[in-house]
């Protein structure tokens, strides 16, 4: 399944999703192993898609 995510501070707040996801997942490694899981694999798949995105093209602007 696909998702869409809208976020305002764009790949920037997908990174900071991804760092919160694996950080929850190691606070609950010992009390919800399943739960740490499930969270490090979305945080993974969330960074490969980020991955996959093209590089930005900066346009400088001569004066």
């Amino acid at each position: 399944m696909a998702a869409v995510l809208r976020l305002p501070g764009g790949t920037r707040d997908a990174s900071e999703i991804v760092e919160a996801l694996l950080v929850a997942a190691q606070t609950r490694e010992v009390t919800a192993p399943d739960i740490s899981a499930r969270w490090r694999q979305i945080a993974h798949d969330i960074g490969d898609a980020l991955d996959q995105l093209p590089t930005p093209t900066i346009i400088q602007e001569h004066s």
